[in-house]
């Protein structure tokens, strides 16, 4: 009888024993084998192999769900649909998507008549049976569907990328039977796995349809794509519907528009942005917090033009490993410019403008540098993904023996930054190197600089996880991922060590031996870009800013018209210690201006009448609708600057009961 592990216990088991016989719990759908790969619970495990569950809930058993009921969906389409070409049909980060090629866009009609389709599926019990085929009777299998036959034929050659790859044949061809009563039902190409039958998938729902080019490639033709999700339960997945409820009420579009922050228009092109008073304040406010703890912690502020001649990112590598990302050049004087996608090539050229000696490093430099990036239209969004930007970018120049303390205090200083704008829960990423060869420079650099991004993660004593194949072509680098207030990661900033690019550069300086060694180079972005920044922190706080980043900190609110030039006066106080502060002069009732307040989240409100006046007092009311009557002038402008100067995240006192 075969020895094998089962979840860490050492067993004997019977000849031809599957994965399906030695595991237990209908919470199992599937193993892994010998730590690798994922495997069906008909997988026959040999003589030595070792297996571990994978339950629904887990992170790969949601993965194979959402796969699963993607082919789902496919046999779904193809039923209601039959001359539908079917491509392919990843999970994704909470779901899944299935793109079609079909005469027509989908309607809201069809999605409902899909879904219900899927239902039938479901609950038909039909199970996942995998095979492997010859390359012919593949493409036999595939004749109708020439996306298949693409994927085949690619993967046959090493082509498969991204998305294809779960729907990819190689090394062997493997496809997937539905398997109802009367025989296969639908046959879709794939490596797998799956859950064992459609009845194990326990709670799904179709989200939204949208247009996508083959291959991400707007040359390609346009499918028709179906977003879907799928959980373990249906506790889940309404706690997933409720948390994108609440995502939709965060959304910065829908904020910018209603609190006149900023606006993108159509006449300047997509994925630039421009910002309007309001979100001018609230940027300034950002930049200006951020300039002055920059200032405190030695750097030196520097400025780059916009454009720059092509050499400078032929010899940096960018036009090499970036140009997808750049916009084309402009021609003239002989010559080719470029807008920049980035700063760091500026801030090596400052470095080299004269010799340095070792007493003056490290040299931190930092610029708010605006950089232009060519992202396909598919991918903006909003603020989060834009095509101009402006990057906080820093750039640490430092010999050998600096590197590792200025890392571990570097990262110091973005999070403790981080935390001043109210975030406050983050994990590490550490992107390495792989067997690429879009990595430059010698291995033992690598393993030099990765040592020494590891070890400063590792000093702050938060999750680290790791990304082979993640850096950048230079260097690794650390990304901090943070978690908002509803529970979302973002990719905030990211610290780069760089060996390369000074060498590519010819940089050096001289060392206290009398040598020329190279510096070496620390890239960093503490907030990525500023405009993301402000839209991260817009959903964060789903608008309503702390008080001492809000563009109104104050709206003061007059009873009647008689009340207006009390206010006023309030308000000149409350200027000159820097407050921003409205004063609502308007014809509309007291009752409308509060609702207007509310409604443009401005964190306090002080309200006068005549007994107001006579007292030499306001009404005193916070953003949660708390009032406090009668309060002193003097005492409300002393709590408003003391919030305003503490930096805490919610201005607001306790609801009363």
């Amino acid at each position: 009888m075969p020895e094998i592990t089962v979840d860490r216990e050492a067993r004997s088991v019977p000849a031809g024993a599957t994965a399906a016989d030695l595991v237990g719990g209908a919470e199992v759908i599937a193993v892994r084998v010998n730590g690798g790969q994922l495997a069906d619970l008909s997988f026959v495990p040999a003589e030595g192999d070792r297996l571990e569950s994978i339950l629904l809930g887990s992170a790969d058993g949601r993965a194979i769900l959402r796969h699963s009921t993607a082919h789902v969906l496919a046999q779904a389409v193809t039923d209601l649909f039959p001359d539908a070409k079917f491509a392919i049909g990843p999970p994704i980060e909470n779901g899944f998507y299935y793109d079609f090629d079909v005469e027509r866009p989908f309607t809201p009609e069809d999605v409902e008549r899909i879904e219900a389709r899927m239902r039938e599926i479901i609950r038909a019990d039909q199970r996942f049976s995998r095979r492997v085929v010859e390359p012919a009777e593949a493409s036999r299998l595939f004749r109708a569907q020439p996306y298949k036959l693409d994927i085949i034929e690619r993967a046959a050659a090493g082509n498969v990328e991204g998305d294809e790859v779960v729907d990819a044949a190689g090394p062997e061809i493997s496809v997937y039977d539905n398997l109802a009563d009367e025989g296969a039902a639908f046959t879709d190409l794939c490596r797998g796995p799956h859950v064992p039958s459609t009845a194990r998938i326990p709670a799904f729902r179709l989200m939204r349809t949208a247009a996508a080019y083959w291959r991400g490639d707007e040359h390609n033709r346009q499918l028709q794509r179906i977003y879907g999700t799928a959980w373990e339960s249906d506790d889940a997945l309404a706690a997933h519907l409720h948390l994108l409820e609440e995502a939709e009420r965060r959304d910065h579009r829908r904020l910018g528009a209603e609190l006149d922050l900023f606006s993108f228009p159509s006449e300047i092109g997509s994925g630039l942005a421009v910002f309007h008073p309001k979100g001018g304040i609230l940027r300034r406010v950002m930049e200006d917090y951020s300039r002055l703890r920059h200032e405190e912690a030695g750097y030196s502020f520097v400025y780059s033009p916009h454009i720059t001649k092509g050499q400078l990112f032929e010899t940096s590598g960018h036009l090499q490993w970036f140009a997808d990302g750049m916009y084309p050049p402009m021609h003239m004087e002989g010559a080719d410019y470029y807008l920049k996608p980035m700063n760091c090539p500026f801030h090596i050229l400052v470095f080299r403008a004269r010799g340095r000696s070792y007493r003056e490093l490290p040299l931190r430099f930092f610029e708010f540098g605006s950089v232009y990036r060519f992202e396909k239209s598919g991918v903006v969004h909003g603020l989060t993904r834009v095509r101009g930007m402006t990057q906080d970018d820093a750039h640490i120049f430092c010999t050998r023996e600096q590197m590792a303390g200025e890392l571990k205090s570097l990262l110091r200083f973005v999070l403790d930054l981080l935390r001043d704008y109210g975030l406050s829960e983050f994990y590490l990423e550490l992107s390495t190197r792989d067997d690429s060869e879009k990595f430059v420079g010698a291995e033992e650099d690598w393993v030099e600089a990765t040592d020494a991004l590891r070890a400063a993660a590792e000093g702050e004593q938060l999750d680290l996880v790791l990304d082979p194949g993640g850096a950048a072509f230079y260097g690794p680098k650390i990304s901090v991922q943070a978690r908002d207030a509803i529970g979302r990661t973002w990719q905030l900033s990211t610290i780069q060590v760089d060996f390369q690019l000074p060498r590519r550069f010819e940089l050096e300086y001289q060392a206290a031996d009398g040598g020329r060694p190279s510096p070496v180079m620390i890239h960093r972005a503490l907030f990525g870009s500023v405009e993301r920044f402000l839209g991260v922190l817009t959903e964060h706080y789903a608008g309503a800013f702390p008080a001492w980043l809000s563009p109104v900190q104050v709206t003061c609110i007059p009873i009647a018209e008689r009340h207006v030039d009390y206010l006023s006066g309030v308000a000149d106080r409350l200027r000159s210690h820097g407050i921003r502060v409205d004063v609502d002069d308007s014809d509309e009732r007291m009752q409308k201006k509060i609702v207007k307040a509310q409604q443009e989240k401005v964190p306090f409100m002080l309200i006068a009448g005549d007994r107001d006046i006579e007292a030499g007092a306001v009404s005193f009311r916070y953003r949660n609708g708390v009032e406090r009557r009668g309060v002193a002038v003097d005492e409300a402008l002393e709590e408003i600057r003391r919030v305003v100067a503490e930096r805490r995240p919610d201005p607001d006192p306790p609801a009363v009961p």
